[in-house]
């Protein structure tokens, strides 16, 4: 498996090549169980310096790291925990780079397609709309305000009618942007997904929920055409 997580955020593309993921507890403020969950999962050395290579090779980029002692943090081993509890399957973690944009994070993904067809399944790990100086701890599960829901309706019928172009550029053409994701790298992993499963890929929404008035959980999965 491949994660992109939006908690690591490089300045260049990063892998990490690891023997065993140890478990990064990147949270504050949260109850004592949390700290104590243990995701160790086998790392994924040769698939790390397969996505070195494509993103070189495929991906035209000069320079992307390995990171020989990183694990997973909680972008990462948070979802799996939950799809893959068992935590055997072996695992390599991509960073994103906040300071680029959507397109580059999709080119990222386009160069890395052909895992697809080498056995490894992408997950682009972040959030469709996260704005933490916003929250509404008076929320807990309830509906979310307007330009919340907005932001996330129009990702949606972005990726559902194909409009990936329009995701790719979503800064200048989303409805609250700037309110939904004050920084981006939440959005990145999104796009890197998007470029990886190819232009004619079907997305489908998968789940869709809302926390604190304002973050939404809306999570999507890619088809792609033969």
């Amino acid at each position: 498996i491949l994660v992109i997580s939006a908690h690591w955020d490089t300045k260049f593309p990063a892998v990490n090549t690891v023997l065993r993921n140890n478990t990064i507890h990147d949270f504050y403020g949260f109850p004592d169980p949390m700290y104590k969950l243990k995701y160790e999962a086998p790392g994924a050395i040769e698939l790390g310096k397969r996505v070195k290579e494509l993103l070189m090779k495929e991906g035209g980029m000069k320079r992307v790291d390995e990171d020989t002692k990183r694990g997973l943090d909680h972008g990462a081993w948070v979802p799996l925990i939950l799809m893959y509890p068992d935590a055997d399957i072996p695992i390599c973690q991509l960073s994103v780079q906040s300071n680029q944009n959507g397109s580059y994070h999709y080119n990222m993904g386009k160069a890395l397609a052909s895992l697809k067809d080498e056995g490894v399944l992408i997950i682009g790990s972040g959030s469709a709309t996260h704005n933490l100086r916003k929250l509404d701890f008076n929320i807990t599960n309830g509906p979310s305000v307007p330009w919340a829901l907005e932001f996330d309706h129009w990702l949606r019928d972005s990726l559902h009618q194909g409009r990936y172009g329009d995701v790719n550029e979503w800064e200048e053409r989303a409805p609250n942007a700037k309110m939904a994701h004050p920084l981006p790298e939440h959005l990145y992993p999104l796009h890197v997904a998007m470029g990886a499963a190819g232009e004619d890929a079907k997305a489908e929404q998968i789940h869709t929920s809302w926390q604190l008035g304002t973050l939404s959980y809306s999570s999507y999965s890619f088809t792609s055409s033969p």
